[in-house]
């Protein structure tokens, strides 16, 4: 459905100055009005029905802008794609210009929802995504060091960095720590850092922060110590498989014991695990979307480790093309099977067919579907974007397959705070 017709909107923008192109808003999203380049993240004002999905998961605010503009001059892609800061509110001079009366001009406030978005009925993934964390998550410490280039990072030193894949140099991917020694950086296992790459672009501005979530539990990848630590993959092409060289991948892949590295946040205050006794959790991830799921399990298998905590029930669905692309998929395998229900899903291995993790998880379905109903099991979805509509989808089949009403079980997933996707 195409937005209000009207001389004036408010025009829907993204800051590119806090943004950390975390790509939750093109994600969350459900009718394709926001996109990307190599820089920005970007808003089609011909295609935004500001039906306001995409303003809660954003963990900056960066989302949350508009301005008031003519819709015969209303902001281009294009134009958004060269910024380096939002422009200016129009003047009430300017707008009367424009031929703009003051009757034309809307409520200051960002609108509510204006109208159902074109094609009421079809399936979104983004629609069963819950924005608030579970209600015995930890208090989350979020946007302490901030994105903009005036405001303040922090820096940290490399205290390790191995390659967690068994494929060559060009595709690994590698597991590093960083510590922050005496400056404070607490995190939550779910939370991500923003790096922020040294040098110039190819146009000779500073390059923007890049999100990477984290891959240690609270108290750190070293028990005690004040470090954190990241799964990064090498990038040589955008999510539509262009070729391209990852600018903050490869260089944090690269980098060597001892040297610093600028970083701002955290980010995130709800993706956030369950802390309360006999919760279960499953994880559903891919590749470098395993990273909040290694958190969450160190950070279970320490409790039990201290008797100090009963959890529940914890199912890990992990996804690759090929054992060997799978990271850390050796200490996974040392984790006691009673501790935790390992599912992997192989899509490229030479000889066998393909399966993806939906396929494992509707074999999976007589365990799963008990999860859904039980108010006290929690799912994480990190990954591709690719997975998402297949996953929530299984997930679904799951429900129904074992006699629950999807129609009730699905919003309550979200509106408890009990399924997370988190996809990039």
């Amino acid at each position: 459905m195409e937005p209000i017709d009207a001389a004036v909107i408010l025009q829907h923008l993204i800051d590119p100055e806090i943004c950390i192109r975390c790509n939750t808003c093109e994600a969350t999203c459900p009718v394709g009005a926001i996109t990307h380049d190599a820089r920005n993240y970007v808003v089609d004002a011909a295609a935004c029905n500001l039906c306001m999905a995409c303003i809660p998961p954003c963990p900056t605010g960066s989302i949350d802008n508009w301005r008031t503009m003519p819709r015969a001059v209303a902001y281009s892609v294009a134009a958004q794609f060269g910024w380096d800061v939002l422009p200016a509110e129009l003047k009430p001079e300017e707008l009367a210009a424009a031929g703009v009366s003051a009757l034309d001009i809307p409520a200051e406030a960002a609108p509510a929802a204006v109208a159902e978005a074109e094609g009421e009925g079809v399936f979104s993934a983004a629609d069963c995504a819950a924005v608030i964390p579970p209600w015995s998550a930890a208090h989350p410490y979020a946007n302490l060091y901030g994105p903009r280039a005036s405001e303040k990072f922090v820096i940290a030193s490399v205290a390790g960095n191995v390659r967690v894949t068994e494929v060559g140099r060009e595709y690994d991917t590698h597991h590093i720590v960083l510590d922050f020694g005496a400056m404070p950086f607490p995190v939550l296992e779910g939370q991500s850092i923003g790096i922020v790459p040294p040098g110039l672009d190819a146009e000779g501005r500073p390059h923007h922060p890049r999100q990477y979530s984290i891959a240690s539990a609270r108290n750190g990848e070293r028990p005690g110590y004040n470090n954190v630590s990241l799964t990064v993959k090498r990038v040589l092409e955008d999510h539509q498989g262009r070729p391209v060289r990852g600018v903050a991948s490869n260089y944090l892949c690269d980098l060597e014991v001892g040297e610093k590295v600028r970083v701002i946040g955290p980010f995130g205050t709800s993706f956030l695990m369950p802390n309360h006794p006999k919760s279960s959790i499953v994880m559903i991830c891919t590749g470098t979307g395993s990273a909040p799921m290694r958190a969450m399990t160190e950070w279970r298998r320490r409790l039990r480790k201290s008797g100090k905590f009963e959890g529940g029930k914890l199912m890990l669905f992990f996804g690759a093309r090929t054992k060997e692309e799978l990271p850390y998929f050796g200490p996974l395998g040392n984790l006691p099977k009673d501790f935790i229900d390992i599912n992997f899903a192989f899509s490229r291995t030479p000889g066998q067919p393909r399966r993806y993790v939906q396929d494992l998880m509707r074999a999976r379905g007589p365990d799963l579907a008990p999860l859904v109903a039980d108010p006290n099991a929690y799912f994480y979805v990190c990954g591709l974007k690719a997975m998402e509509e297949g996953v929530v989808l299984a997930l679904r089949d799951v429900a129904r397959e074992g006699g629950l009403d999807w129609d009730i079980a699905g919003p309550a997933l979200r509106r408890e705070g009990r399924l997370h996707l988190e996809t990039y």
